[in-house]
């Protein structure tokens, strides 16, 4: 990643929570990560959505956005799901999923809401997880991955 660097840190005052610093030549960006609501591909860039309504742009594409959480966070890289080709989202703040409608509704129910268009396919692949109780997400699942698995059992029955 030329040109930006990227470190998790947890020192003793951040020791509750997990933060992820973007550092550039001329900015130094801090996120906690459990704030981040999703994350949204736009070309080369990531826009990052967090619960207090904001959001951010980062120079990283969502694939190279997908790698960073998954090695810096770890098992907490867990709360984050791969959905579809344009977004990562906060399987915490799953709200409403309308498949018909291709919209997922993401929010904590009271202070904001996110409404999300995505492909019929990727929200029924989501809402089958979460039905099927298998909604512990590997560290930064994709969702079409886990629709393989899915479609392999279902045809040796």
């Amino acid at each position: 990643m030329p040109g930006q660097g990227v470190y998790r840190q947890k020192s003793h005052k951040d020791s509750m929570k997990n933060y992820i610093y973007f550092n550039t030549r001329d900015e130094l960006l801090r996120i906690d990560t459990s704030k981040i609501v999703y994350f949204e591909a736009d070309g080369n860039y990531t826009n990052i959505f967090f619960e207090n309504k904001t959001q951010t742009q980062i120079s990283l594409n969502l694939s190279q956005m997908q790698q960073l959480l998954s090695r810096y966070l770890n098992e907490r890289a867990r709360i984050f799901a791969r959905i579809g080709k344009r977004h990562i989202i906060n399987i915490n703040y799953i709200f409403h999923i309308q498949v018909l409608r291709q919209n997922l509704t993401l929010s904590n129910g009271s202070t904001f809401s996110y409404n999300v268009s995505i492909s019929k396919e990727a929200l029924r692949q989501l809402k089958d997880m979460i039905k099927a109780g298998t909604g512990s997400f590997n560290a930064i699942s994709d969702i079409k991955a886990h629709s393989d698995d899915m479609k392999t059992q279902e045809m040796k029955r």
